[in-house]
């Protein structure tokens, strides 16, 4: 592990699940003015990471780019962790909006989700560096970064049910959107590690993403 990683995380720990039962109090809006500014770090994050990955990132340097003090960014952020998961739901968002300009066009759930899921997945494959900074931070994630955690999933799971075009999933529908996320998730990971090719990443995704029509309700009565 990096030695910027565990300063920055205290005692990074693998995430064994994308979401913590733990949960803070919720934040105060942000004035317009504190979100043009978080939205400069973003971006800086984000240019960063694109260039020279996970360790590109650097806080003085996001800091800087961003036109902010260094005391500043670590209010927003408090540390390179916090800062590169908040970069993912901030990318997954924009990715959202893309999507849902040219919505799937398969027939079935299961379809529209696997099309939407390998378009975001080749989104992300276009910038790869960025793509590994943010899985990264991911796995360092300990339980301080639960919040951005937690976001990341939800944009995940909008997405998909964006996609499933259903106005009311089932609860085991749900589990099954539970399931591809995770899915998904470490499909992007051993691809960024070299250990799994598009072609499997694409076989993956269309596998589980039947789940949803598996569980979905029998209309026949």
């Amino acid at each position: 592990m990096p030695a910027e990683a565990k300063a920055d995380s205290k005692t990074a720990r693998p995430a064994s699940h994308p979401t913590s039962p733990i949960t803070s109090p919720a934040a105060p809006p942000l004035t317009e003015r504190q979100e043009a500014r978080r939205r400069r770090i973003l971006h800086a994050s984000a240019q960063l990471a694109s260039r020279g990955g996970f360790d590109a990132v650097q806080m003085r340097e996001v800091a800087e780019s961003s036109q902010v003090a260094l005391g500043t960014l670590y209010r927003y952020f408090p540390s390179k962790v916090h800062l590169l998961v908040a970069t993912m739901q901030d990318q997954l968002e924009h990715m959202h909006g893309t999507l849902r300009k040219k919505p799937p066009t398969g027939e079935t759930a299961a379809e529209r989700v696997a099309e939407t899921l390998m378009r975001a997945f080749r989104a992300l494959q276009r910038e790869p560096h960025l793509a590994d900074a943010m899985v990264r931070a991911l796995t360092f994630a300990d339980r301080s970064v639960s919040p951005e955690v937690d976001q990341v999933s939800r944009q995940t799971t909008a997405i998909i049910l964006d996609a499933m075009g259903l106005d009311d999933p089932t609860p085991a529908q749900l589990s099954a959107v539970r399931v591809i996320e995770h899915t998904w998730h470490s499909a992007l990971i051993t691809w960024l590690s070299g250990r799994a090719s598009i072609a499997q990443v694409k076989i993956d995704i269309e596998t589980v993403c039947r789940l949803i029509d598996l569980t979905a309700p029998d209309t026949r009565n």
